[in-house]
C-alpha cells in the first residue's frame, strides 16, 4: 500500500505543477511571448498528470470506503469556497486577466481533482490502515 500513497502524493505533486502553466500563461500580458519550450512543458506535464491520475483511479477501484468519500465530500465543500474566491477575482480584476488562456486549462485540471479525489483520499487512508 506504500506504493500507492507514494503514487498519490506524487499526483498532488504533478497537479500542483501542472496548474501553474496555465495560471501563469493567464497571467502574462503577452502569452506568446512566452518560450515555445513552457508549452511543450506545459503538454508533457499534462500528459503525465493524466496517466497517474487514470492509474491512481485505477488501484483505488473498490477500496474508496465511506470514510475516503466523505473526506471527498469535505475536499469539494473546501474547492467550492475556492470557486467562490475566483468569481470575485474575476470581478476584482478580471481585465487584467487573459481568461481565454487559463480557464480550459484550469478548467480541466479542476475536473480531474474533483473526479479523482475519492481515490486520492482512498489511496491515503489505505496506507495508514
Amino acid at each position: 500500500m506504500r506504493s500507492v500513497r507514494s503514487l498519490a502524493i506524487a499526483t498532488a505533486v504533478v497537479f500542483c505543477v501542472s496548474t501553474i502553466f496555465p495560471v501563469v500563461a493567464s497571467l502574462v500580458r503577452d502569452a506568446g511571448s512566452l518560450p515555445r519550450i513552457v508549452g511543450v512543458m506545459d503538454g508533457v506535464i499534462a500528459f503525465v498528470l493524466v496517466g497517474m491520475a487514470m492509474i491512481l483511479w485505477s488501484r483505488t477501484q473498490g477500496k474508496v470506503t465511506k470514510d475516503a468519500e466523505a473526506a471527498a465530500y469535505r475536499g469539494y465543500r473546501v474547492l467550492i469556497h475556492v470557486l467562490i474566491v475566483l468569481l470575485v477575482v474575476f470581478f476584482l480584476v478580471g481585465d487584467r486577466i487573459a481568461w481565454t488562456i487559463g480557464l480550459v486549462g484550469i478548467g480541466w485540471r479542476s475536473w480531474l481533482l474533483l473526479y479523482t479525489l475519492p481515490a486520492w483520499y482512498a489511496a491515503l487512508r489505505a496506507a495508514e490502515g
